[in-house]
């Protein structure tokens, strides 16, 4: 059963989220919450592009003002938050995607890993636990005959494995969290969220993120890789 909730409930029963989760865990019902965010920028380009109004907003309290008030409300809620997702420059089909991996995962004790990739240019994501920036590496950016393409492609492939300092990068990404996914693991956390980043967020910090995938997954962490700059 999914259970939506909003800064249309009331401010009391928001406050109160906390002590209604323990509530539930106490009694044996498994719950994960999902916590659903995006830059102010976005969501006012949002409300401009459609017809409805933010519900906190009245004669009195502009837009700028209820996204604001927003997010006080729902402090609670994110505080709480099992799964934090930034879907500033995500598409519905993106985040469909993402909730369902993360539903069919199964609540069966293990530790997920979530991997994104972004660029700088664009703003580090929300609710991130680690942020490794990449921008040190060759920028295949600037050969423009591999500009069009990403960095899951075999031409960045190729290009990037060239060089010494990327399987070096790779390398050292991959030993510090192997040392410390453990431990988030023993402190029952369900879910780190890694984020990988170079300037554009197509080629660098893409390739790397599906790398330590691909590492993480043969150690047996279940993985989810979301590139926050790519369609």
């Amino acid at each position: 059963m999914a259970v939506g909730i909003d800064a249309r409930a009331r401010p009391e029963e928001l406050a109160a989220f906390g002590d209604r989760l323990a509530h539930l865990r106490e009694a044996g019902i498994d719950t994960r919450v999902f916590y659903l965010e995006a830059s102010d920028d976005i969501i006012l380009k949002r409300y401009s592009e459609t017809r409805r109004k933010h519900p906190l907003t009245n004669e009195n309290r502009p837009l700028t003002e209820a996204v604001a008030a927003d997010r006080k409300l729902l402090k609670p809620i994110a505080s709480h938050a099992d799964v934090r997702f930034d879907t500033s420059n995500t598409n519905i089909h993106q985040l469909r995607d993402f909730v369902r991996d993360n539903v069919e995962a199964g609540p069966d004790g293990q530790l997920s890993v979530l991997l994104q990739s972004f660029g700088f240019k664009y703003g580090i994501p929300r609710a991130v636990d680690f942020v490794f920036d990449v921008r040190c590496l060759p920028n295949p950016h600037w050969v423009p005959e591999l500009r069009p393409y990403t960095g899951r492609q075999q031409p960045i492939i190729d290009y990037l494995r060239e060089y010494p300092e990327s399987d070096r990068m790779l390398e050292d990404i991959e030993r510090f969290m192997s040392h410390w996914l453990p431990a988030f693991a023993r402190e029952n956390r369900a879910y780190v969220t890694i984020g990988i980043g170079c300037t554009g967020g197509r080629h660098r910090s893409v390739y790397l993120a599906e790398q330590l995938a691909q590492r993480l997954r043969l150690a047996d962490y279940r993985v989810l890789v979301h590139h926050n700059e790519l369609p």
